[in-house]
């Protein structure tokens, strides 16, 4: 629900503006607003997840959305609407900030990439579905029911969780002091404090650290760069353009996201999967763990596919007359795997760095991402308005191959002097 909840409304930027009296790029700001507030809000959860528990912040981020949500159905405002979705996505960024704790909690180092891929997976996928399936809600009974549905998933999603929703953080100082057996119903009220330490003003901040790590810092973006081109500008844009350049409707504008779908699928299998077989193989033939940077291989052929994929999308965007074809999708199809390559490839290869500060990583991967992606918007409409889309696609591709490639190759040859060495730190 991370992503599917901050996409929700992409495909109906035109009815938005129309209703709430803005522009089209305004409205284009909910969803802006709604990703720059879950790069930051998650250095407020990850303190209270590390005591607490991550099913108590679980439950009560779901509550919070659902309140947000129904909020927005009613707005008849901006900023009230603005406000709305500030709330929903403050109280929904655990989601997608602790996943890849969640995560390292629950599956061995050796299987670390194919789930850590599944995570990204879903939440990239969230971002393509929910305009896909919201398009035809839109055009049928009105935007304003994309906000009552979501809520009526956060009402389920609450009961599922509630019921059978289990911790995952686990503290051994703790551990040995609680009852070894608990009956299922007590359980589900069992809220208890998992770590002794409560928690300080300079936990909140901490994950900024690793803003000093040299591994963890440029693989973050790397992530970043390649996110924000391959998937930001891609879904953010195709909703603005494809409407006037083409004349589609809200259901039409939605049906654009199954290319995006498709290709975060096909690229999962080399990003995830793959990734955990490549390290597997390596320790094989050379008969001991791996080091953490030999993963980093995969992420070049999704690099590839992501400047290819935006390249395409961009360049076919201009040549396109009024009439639509199928070309720039199939940009962004490609682009789109190879995000969810180099996505999950490098977040993996992050928490591998620093296993035992997963929570801390993956927070300050997604301020990273969510920062950088919520300033695109705020220029790609003017960028590609003043120098065209040919010379757009030349500035994306500079900007992946500097920020992105080239600071892989440093860490693929340098990373392993830069990180603390440690038999837990390695690949096992």
């Amino acid at each position: 629900m991370f992503g599917f909840t901050a996409a929700s409304i992409q495909c109906a930027f035109v009815d938005i503006a129309a209703d709430l009296h803005v522009s089209v790029q305004r409205a284009s700001y909910l969803v802006s607003l709604f990703i720059a507030i879950l790069g930051g809000a998650p250095l407020f959860w990850r303190p209270l997840s590390h005591t607490y528990g991550r099913r108590p912040v679980f439950l009560l981020s779901i509550i919070g959305t659902l309140a947000g949500n129904i909020g927005c159905a009613v707005s008849h405002s901006f900023a009230t609407m603005a406000l709305c979705r500030a709330i929903a996505a403050f109280f929904i960024s655990p989601a997608g900030s602790l996943g890849g704790a969640v995560v390292s909690e629950l599956f061995f180092r050796r299987e670390r990439g194919r789930y850590m891929g599944v995570w990204m997976m879903m939440v990239m996928l969230g971002v393509p579905i929910s305009p896909l399936i919201f398009g035809f809600v839109a055009q049928r009974v009105g935007y304003r029911w994309i906000y009552w549905i979501l809520a009526m998933a956060n009402a389920a999603h609450l009961i599922v969780y509630f019921l059978f929703g289990a911790e995952t953080r686990y503290d051994a100082e703790t551990a040995s002091l609680r009852p070894r057996r608990v009956g299922f119903w007590r359980s589900l009220l069992d809220f208890h404090q998992i770590s002794p330490q409560r928690p300080r003003l300079i936990d909140f901040v901490q994950p900024f650290k690793f803003s000093m790590s040299a591994c963890v810092a440029l693989a973050s973006a790397a992530h970043a760069m390649i996110f924000l081109w391959a998937s930001i500008m891609v879904s953010l844009e195709t909703p603005q353009i494809f409407p006037e350049k083409f004349n589609l409707n809200t259901q039409q504008v939605g049906m654009q996201n199954i290319a995006i779908v498709i290709g975060t699928l096909l690229g999962e299998q080399l990003g995830g999967f793959a990734s955990d077989k490549w390290m597997l193989y390596r320790e094989r033939r050379i008969a001991k763990q791996p080091q953490a940077e030999f993963r980093l291989w995969l992420s070049y052929p999704g690099f590839a596919l992501s400047i290819c994929g935006v390249v395409v999308y961009l360049v076919q965007l201009g040549k396109a007359s009024n009439k639509w074809n199928v070309t720039p999708l199939i940009g962004s199809g490609i682009a789109s795997a190879g995000n969810q390559i180099v996505s999950a490839v490098l977040v993996t290869y992050a928490i591998d760095c620093y296993p035992l500060e997963a929570s801390s990583v993956s927070v300050f991967v997604n301020f990273v991402r969510q920062t950088w992606g919520f300033i695109g918007p705020f220029w790609f409409p003017q960028m590609i308005e003043k120098i065209g889309f040919n010379n757009s696609a030349i500035v994306a591709s500079v900007m992946m191959l500097a920020v992105s490639v080239l600071p892989t190759v440093l860490l693929q040859f340098k990373g392993y002097s830069w990180r603390p060495q440690s038999k837990v730190a390695a690949y096992g």
